[in-house]
């Protein structure tokens, strides 16, 4: 497509989402959850045609030379369908925050102030790899009354374009305008471009994926961008830590899945404790098939442990790789923190009280741990019910955004005919 045509489909498609939000936006909880469940079982009759597509994409991918994560990460497979399936009900069953009112609180005037929760508007959503992403974040959205646009990967693109048509078609037989969940169905790049102009039509832009695509949509865009950069995340070993209870919570971190962003990549021992820890975490680490790459003082301490080179410090690796520190004390692991850390998870083994309340008042991540594994940094498991991505900076969520982080609060006013004076 020409650029000219590539400028008219995304203002439309915008323009178009405008228009559905104003009626999403004042949808019953009921009309919402029902249409949730339609897609849900649309999803589930429609399998054989949207793996029929997916396969195009899985072809296309292994032609391209993606890796075997890639290629995983790209398939539906019945698992993930139904994953995609027991997602929705599972949205569809969280209460909504819509039009929750709270602080309602009357002033000396008379007048009762206070807040209530209100959908954002128009979400666009730009991601990578994963076609799953498009019914998670189209949910969500929906519970929440924003209209969406969805734009995901290149790889992905006959996925999304069937999903697409599943979930426009489910929200048509719910008597909902279909413009309310849109899957930009063009590759070219200059699409995202053109979409991060739209700041009269769209509110938020959410960008899920590399540390790349963030950064490309935080220089490029015109409309705020809630941001999730990469998540190099660490787990500091007080000198008055449980060793026992640290071995299970840094393997938990590092390897049960060190492909996503909540995974542990640099562990901190104090070095009162070093010499001791350090050799029994570095075999059970090893053993998990786990490279470390160390400071001087901790490959002192372990055979197991490479020396680093000054740019794995603060790395994402997003694989059994990490690294290991030995400092003086919690002020240096502090500084490291400070300087190498991304602002996503970080978590300290100790059962000193004291210690723990300084890491919490004083580590700025968007969760901060006391004795248990960064993985719980999620939100399913931080009670949320789902997210749509886990916000690294602080405008206007900070850590995993679930439904209440998909909506703003307006104040509202009841008088019996004060006049300000």
């Amino acid at each position: 497509m020409q650029y000219s045509e590539i400028q008219d489909l995304i203002t439309s498609m915008a323009q178009k989402a405008r228009i559905a939000s104003r009626t999403l936006g004042v949808l019953s909880t009921e009309a919402k959850n029902a249409v949730l469940l339609a897609i849900a079982k649309n999803i589930g009759e429609k399998k054989e045609f949207i793996q029929r597509e997916n396969q195009r994409d899985l072809d296309s991918g292994k032609e391209r030379g993606l890796s075997s994560a890639m290629l995983d990460r790209l398939a539906l497979s019945d698992t993930v369908i139904q994953s995609m399936i027991a997602g929705l009900h599972a949205v569809a069953e969280l209460p909504d925050p819509v039009g929750e009112i709270s602080r309602m609180n009357r002033r000396p005037n008379g007048l009762l102030v206070g807040r209530m929760r209100v959908p954002l508007g128009v979400i666009a959503m730009i991601y990578e790899s994963r076609p799953n992403v498009t019914v998670d974040a189209a949910a969500l959205c929906l519970k929440t009354g924003n209209a969406v646009l969805l734009r995901g990967g290149s790889e992905a693109i006959h996925s999304n374009r069937a999903l697409a048509q599943v979930l426009q078609d489910s929200l048509q037989s719910e008597g909902i305008a279909p413009d309310a969940i849109q899957v930009v169905p063009v590759t070219d790049r200059q699409a995202v471009t053109i979409l991060l102009a739209q700041e009269d039509t769209i509110d938020l832009v959410i960008p899920r994926g590399g540390e790349g695509l963030i950064r490309f949509v935080s220089e490029n865009s015109k409309i705020p961008v809630l941001k999730h950069y990469k998540g190099v995340c660490h787990i500091y070993v007080d000198r008055d830590g449980d060793l026992d209870k640290a071995i299970p919570i840094i393997l938990n971190a590092k390897t049960q899945r060190p492909g996503v962003c909540n995974a542990l990549e640099g562990i901190l021992v104090h070095r009162d404790i070093a010499e001791k820890f350090i050799p029994v975490i570095a075999k059970q680490l090893r053993q998990a098939g786990v490279k470390m790459l160390g400071c001087p003082l901790s490959v002192s301490h372990s055979g197991d442990i490479q020396p680093a080179a000054e740019s794995d410090w603060g790395r994402e690796f997003l694989e059994l790789t990490l690294c290991v520190k030995t400092v003086s004390g919690f002020d240096e692991a502090k500084a490291y923190i400070e300087q190498y850390g991304s602002r996503h998870t970080e978590s300290i083994i100790t059962e000193n009280y004291s210690t723990a309340q300084r890491f919490i008042n004083e580590i700025d991540a968007s969760a901060v741990m006391i004795n248990a594994s960064t993985r719980f940094n999620d939100g399913g498991e931080l009670g949320l019910g789902a997210e749509i991505g886990i916000s690294t900076t602080k405008l206007h969520a900070y850590g995993p955004m679930g439904l209440e982080e998909l909506t703003t609060r307006k104040f509202v006013v009841y008088g019996q005919g004060q006049v300000r004076r």
